[in-house]
């Protein structure tokens, strides 16, 4: 009877080991994420995102520099799904069919930030930690003390030395808190470096010093930041990337709509350029997932140059997200509630890790994964 017994018990733990090992290799099959692409629209509003142009401020001539019978033809329709897809047509072509759109509040669907300051550093601290800080109260706040994804990932098998970010704002570098990780953060003024730079690595690390500080010491053109991290990207293959794009925020604080909108298109440009190079690259093609968010949201009418926990709404943002583990839901439109802390854990769940730190962490969200 004991040798039965034993038999048996056997018998089960090897079926549950078995099972095991089935569900596991199923789990791996069907998780295709390797590699992923964070990027950041410093304050770009999710009423341009789903609305389109906002015909009070673009037929204002207070927040309009330039031609603007040009600049309303280029980007103004009184349908607003034409509208909006004028202004961003990659995201309404490509990430609306094959990806997932949240937070356009007109149909209920909610994205807010956590954070209670509703401006940059806290905002880009509590997408890459998952955490909200309270002593993070400043744009010019030193190192980051609390750990961020990226760092977390690079300490992954297979992800070490395969994580890189490229930033048109320097605080990026604080943020990120380089000093302390080592992990290549490039910034306003800085190149690439390394002995085997390709061409194109060289002759982007060369432009952009031939582009002017249009806003000053430390804030870069989004255009060049985008060469320099595509040539690092082509040459090196990084896994995980972070890319910053500012100009939305730095156009908008001077209140110039006309080039707000420029900068949200030619944004938008430059990631249908990055997702073609990722369709033709075998090492990241049908395994790269891309993470799109704004770190804050602005205000509305006069106050939409602004933001800040003084102005209404401009804790509001949005996601977008596209990647072949996150199904193809479009533009979400039920009524629910994402939190940007969520980010941090959403990322790591795409690539197969679970982000743990000795902050808290906010949940992943679940619809992105498979």
């Amino acid at each position: 009877m004991e040798k039965t017994n034993a038999k048996n018990n056997i018998m089960k733990k090897l079926i549950i080991f078995l099972l095991l090992l089935v569900a596991g290799n199923a789990f791996g099959q069907h998780h295709k994420t390797k590699n992923i692409i964070i990027i950041t629209l410093d304050g770009y509003r999710w009423q341009e995102l789903f609305r389109g142009a906002d015909s009070a401020l673009l037929f204002s001539k207070k927040y309009n520099r330039q031609d603007s019978a040009w600049r309303i033809d280029k980007y103004w329709s009184h349908d607003i799904v034409r509208r909006r897809k004028k202004l961003m047509p990659f995201f309404w072509s490509t990430i609306a069919s094959r990806g997932q759109l949240y937070g356009n509040r007109d149909a209920g669907n909610l994205v807010n930030v956590i954070n209670t300051y509703w401006f940059s550093y806290p905002g880009y601290s509590e997408i890459l930690t998952g955490y909200f800080d309270p002593a993070i109260n400043s744009n010019s706040y030193p190192d980051n003390p609390n750990e961020n994804v990226l760092e977390f990932i690079n300490e992954q098998k297979g992800y070490t030395g395969k994580v890189a970010g490229f930033a048109s704002w320097d605080a990026l570098a604080r943020i990120i808190n380089r000093d302390r990780n080592g992990l290549l953060v490039n910034i306003f003024n800085e190149d690439v470096k390394g002995p085997h730079l390709t061409e194109l690595q060289k002759e982007a690390n060369a432009w952009q010093h031939y582009i002017p500080a249009v806003f000053g010491q430390g804030e870069r053109l989004d255009g060049a930041t985008y060469a320099i991290m595509k040539s690092y990207v082509m040459a090196d293959h990084p896994r995980v990337v972070y890319l910053d794009f500012g100009d939305t925020d730095d156009y908008a604080h001077e209140g110039k709509y006309d080039y707000y909108l420029d900068a949200a298109h030619y944004i938008d440009a430059m990631i249908s350029d990055l997702w073609s190079y990722l369709q033709q690259d075998p090492f990241y093609k049908g395994q790269t997932a891309i993470l799109i968010s704004p770190d804050h949201g602005r205000g509305m009418g006069s106050q939409w140059t602004s933001h800040g926990s003084g102005i209404p709404h401009a804790n509001e943002t949005w996601l977008a997200m596209i990647g072949p583990d996150t199904p193809s839901l479009g533009e979400v439109k039920t009524h629910s509630q994402i939190y940007q802390n969520q980010y941090a854990q959403t990322i790591a769940n795409l690539l197969g890790f679970d982000f743990t730190s000795s902050h808290p962490v906010g949940k992943a969200i679940k619809s992105a994964i498979k």
